[in-house]
């Protein structure tokens, strides 16, 4: 999964990116915008691997990772309506998901480009910059589609006037500033826009930068934001930025201990990531196979079939049935043959719907 880290300027980008990669990538106030992006990657917390591998004793444990990628500030356009283009929109289009900095946080020695804090604001400042970004893609395809349509035959005559109606149709919304994904859209009509790559139909995980001071509050700030923003395709997290970035650099044992004595919980990396696997709708199933132990991440509502494609398309193809136990089952017996002297080792077809912790051996003949 890739998640691209926007934001307007002086909003903690790169510090929020430090954070969740452990990197070291240059912070500062004052920057010139660089073509080349701030690239890191995340492993996914998964709290089961301890017990699995006391189970299976796998000589190698492969986690998932999140890639992100901190995209430069849009620098003295941003904020004025002219949109992502360029090599900034290439990055952002072929991310899963956007994680959308605001801030929350006062420094008078980083001034705020309004010169005021307003999250509200600023999270609709960044929303008109990805509109401006999806017409100028659609008035683009428009007029292909105007010039195509003189030499059309019938059927693709058909194909192309439908799709120039629905453009016609997403246009008009957004030039009333409604991104994408306030529009009534069938998934039909959401599915025929997927290859556009639209920023505004793309789920948005709003981190909230706060200040060392606004920790206390961090709760009452996600719930006021989630009012405004209350959508499926939206999550929200408030997180101090530089403060995580600090703890980031510390090691395991230190981080908890810091942690523990400032009455904190979870990390930056983990409450993000728990927040983008909601917000994309996934779950974890995990293999052994070859003494290796490896968790694999795949949309809620997969099949055992499309599961095991994302192995292997040779396995999805000589897919013949799948071995699963559940995380829980398995965890009470110890292990598989106890396990399947009870009968909760289940042989499961190419239809069965893949559930979160599932531990799945493959059967199929190439």
């Amino acid at each position: 999964m890739e998640v691209a880290i926007i934001g307007l300027p002086k909003s903690g980008k790169t510090t929020i990116f430090n954070a969740l990669t452990k990197g070291k990538a240059e912070v500062a106030a004052y920057t010139q915008a660089s073509l080349v992006p701030n690239i890191g990657v995340s492993k996914v917390p998964e709290p089961r691997l301890e017990i699995l591998e006391n189970t299976f004793r796998p000589k190698k444990i492969t986690q998932t990772e999140i890639r992100y990628v901190d995209i430069a500030d849009p620098g003295k356009s941003a904020g004025k309506n002219e949109g992502i283009a360029g090599q900034f929109l290439n990055y952002l289009s072929g991310a899963d998901a956007l994680l959308q900095v605001i801030r929350s946080f006062i420094d008078d020695n980083v001034p705020h480009l309004e010169g005021t804090i307003d999250t509200k604001r600023d999270i609709s400042t960044m929303d008109i910059e990805l509109i401006f970004s999806d017409l100028k893609i659609i008035e683009k395809r428009l007029a292909r589609i105007e010039s195509s349509l003189k030499g059309a035959k019938s059927a693709e005559r058909d194909s192309l006037i439908k799709e120039q109606i629905l453009l016609r149709q997403i246009k008009s919304e957004l030039e009333k500033d409604k991104p994408i994904w306030q529009q009534q859209l069938t998934t039909e009509e959401l599915k025929s826009l997927s290859s556009y790559q639209f920023l505004t139909a793309k789920p948005t995980l709003i981190v909230v930068n706060i200040g060392e001071d606004q920790i206390s509050e961090a709760s009452s700030i996600e719930a006021k934001l989630r009012s405004i923003c209350s959508h499926p395709q939206f999550e929200i997290v408030a997180l101090c930025g530089k403060l995580e970035m600090e703890l980031a650099q510390l090691s395991e044992a230190d981080d908890k201990e810091f942690r523990e004595a400032m009455g904190l919980h979870d990390s930056a990396p983990t409450r993000v990531i728990e927040a983008s696997y909601r917000l994309l709708g996934l779950i974890s199933f995990f293999t052994t196979v070859s003494s290796e132990l490896k968790v694999w991440t795949i949309p809620k509502g997969t099949t055992a079939l499309k599961a095991a494609g994302k192995i292997h398309t040779d396995i999805e193809k000589g897919f013949i049935r799948a071995e699963v136990i559940s995380y829980e089952d398995l965890k009470k017996c110890g292990n598989l043959a106890e396990a399947r002297k009870l009968g909760l080792l289940r042989l499961e077809g190419k239809n069965y719907l893949v559930k979160d912790g599932d531990i799945i051996t493959f059967l199929f003949n190439v």
